[in-house]
């Protein structure tokens, strides 16, 4: 354990950045917010529901470092100006997703467009040895001092509308992040409907990682052709939620569950391209049995087939 004489030199030295970092932002951050009439929380909420579209408000919280007395009060100011909207979650009508109107847009793009004005007036005078040192050092700082602070996950089986989710996060992720197109989301909803349909409770799960409310993962467990296998199918976590070890808690209960239920064996189909959902796999003991180039989604892939023995 570190006692605190070891841990004075560096408690200074980020207390004597913390103090110069401070007043230079200060200094870029001319009349306020830029200029702008916004306090600091309200242009953070502007700024990340510039990033992004629909943002669970729990999620916000997080991501603001707000406690939620603060950021409701901050909504409703944003709300009363017009620059953002508030609904209910269809998976949860019990957690709000706060939205920007087109006012919000804008006053979000100035915001943006002041920040890249000021801290380019900064990096400007530069030289280019003295820039990459500087973003090699802020890159090393952010990596040290970054530590997961998600909170409570937990594992449930679906309420109503969590099905609907799935669809719509595997989707969108998909695309965003692979360029997949809308053969993939025909099926996620063809898997989907048929457990939704006709799956067995007893030889047949699917399970949702949640946040304060809030979908942020999910695993299905479901009866393969051959006989004594089960099938691990459209394992996801929200990227926003990555890093927390939410997948591998999935992929283990998955494997419980199959395991629970009697299967001798648990396969899963899918593609090199997921080099995070594979590493996962592998650390949970399936194995590498055959892979195989394909055109599916709109792109070149290649598929594998992986396999654990219970």
């Amino acid at each position: 354990m570190n006692d605190t004489a070891s841990l004075a030199p560096t408690i200074d030295a980020v207390r004597t950045f913390n103090r110069f970092y401070t007043s230079l932002i200060g200094a870029l951050d001319y009349e306020g917010r830029l200029g702008t009439p916004y306090s600091l929380t309200e242009a953070r909420v502007l700024y990340e529901l510039h990033q992004t579209a629909d943002l669970p408000v729990p999620r916000l919280r997080h991501t603001v470092r707000a406690d939620a007395a603060h950021l409701s009060r901050v909504l409703t100011r944003l709300e009363k100006a017009g620059l953002i909207t508030r609904e209910p979650l269809a998976a949860d009508r019990r957690v709000q997703v706060a939205r920007l109107t087109d006012s919000g847009r804008a006053a979000a793009a100035l915001l943006d467009e002041r920040s890249q004005h000021a801290v380019t007036d900064l990096v400007g005078r530069l030289g280019a040895g003295q820039r990459h040192r500087l973003g090699e050092a802020l890159h090393t700082v952010t990596a040290i001092l970054t530590r997961p602070r998600l909170g409570v996950i937990a594992l449930r089986r679906p309420a109503p509308g969590d099905l609907g989710w799935v669809i719509q996060r595997n989707a969108a992720i998909y695309a965003e992040q692979f360029g997949w197109n809308e053969e993939y989301e025909a099926l996620v909803a063809r898997i989907v409907a048929d457990f939704a349909a006709e799956h067995d409770p007893a030889q047949e799960a699917a399970l949702i990682a949640q946040f304060e409310g809030e979908p942020v993962g999910c695993v299905f467990c479901v009866r393969d052709t051959a006989p004594g296998t089960a099938r691990l199918r459209l394992l996801l976590v929200e990227p926003s939620a990555r890093g927390h070890g939410i997948g591998e808690r999935l992929v283990r209960e998955c494997v419980d569950f199959a395991r629970s239920a009697g299967y001798r064996e648990l396969v899963l189909w899918t593609n090199d391209v997921l080099v995070a959902a594979r590493r996962i796999y592998q650390r949970a003991g399936f194995e590498l049995v055959a892979e195989k180039p394909h055109h599916s989604f709109g792109q070149d892939l290649v598929g594998q087939d992986w396999r654990l023995v219970l």
